[in-house]
């Protein structure tokens, strides 16, 4: 996240809006950990991933360049929509999130990959807190573990965003696609051997 505020990549105009969505999403989701089966989300989750997967792979451009014409306002409510919705999902089970919400940014605001990337590592730190927050409150975070992981994915997080940010664009959809790919295939096993 560092690396890609630093090198100027977070630069929406939605940004307010989205970060409020997110926020808001999230308390949701997280205050409907215990009342939602997670089997079923899975389901859900991983047939969406492999959607934007495959609309990855057809759309060539997805993310690659600038669009030449501006965010329609249906395109502007419907990314609303979308991000709330996806933000809900971040708060409650937070896999797949950024992966869905990285394609929404490119479709509906006009991002270009590292814009979207930018963008939802912003989100997934403000879902991450506010879930956290609603986790602990709950009494259900293991902090000791919490903590080793969090210092590891900060870690990997400073090495990727730098590595992103030098990384042509079309090595970057490729790992992406791959990426949503493995996740959803493993959340479909998961799901289904349950």
């Amino acid at each position: 996240m560092a690396s890609f505020w630093k090198s100027g990549a977070v630069l929406s105009r939605e940004l307010p809006q989205i970060s409020l969505l997110t926020i808001g999403g999230s308390v949701v989701g997280a205050l409907l950990l215990t009342k939602v089966p997670i089997h079923s989300l899975q389901l859900v989750i991983a047939a969406a991933m492999i959607a934007i997967a495959v609309f990855s792979v057809v759309k060539r451009d997805m993310g690659m360049t600038k669009y030449e014409f501006p965010v329609s306002p249906i395109q502007t409510i419907i990314g609303y929509v979308l991000t709330l919705a996806l933000a809900v999902c971040g708060g409650f089970f937070s896999g797949g999130y950024v992966t869905m919400l990285t394609a929404v940014f490119d479709v509906f605001f006009h991002m270009t990959f590292v814009e979207s990337i930018a963008a939802t590592k912003l989100m997934n730190v403000f879902s991450s807190v506010v879930a956290t927050a609603i986790f602990a409150w709950r009494g259900i975070v293991d902090w000791k573990l919490g903590l080793i992981l969090g210092v590891a994915m900060f870690v990997g997080g400073l090495l990727g965003g730098a590595i992103a940010l030098k990384m042509n664009p079309t090595w970057l959809r490729r790992i992406f696609i791959i990426a949503v790919l493995a996740l959803a295939a493993r959340m479909l096993f998961v799901a289904l051997s349950a």
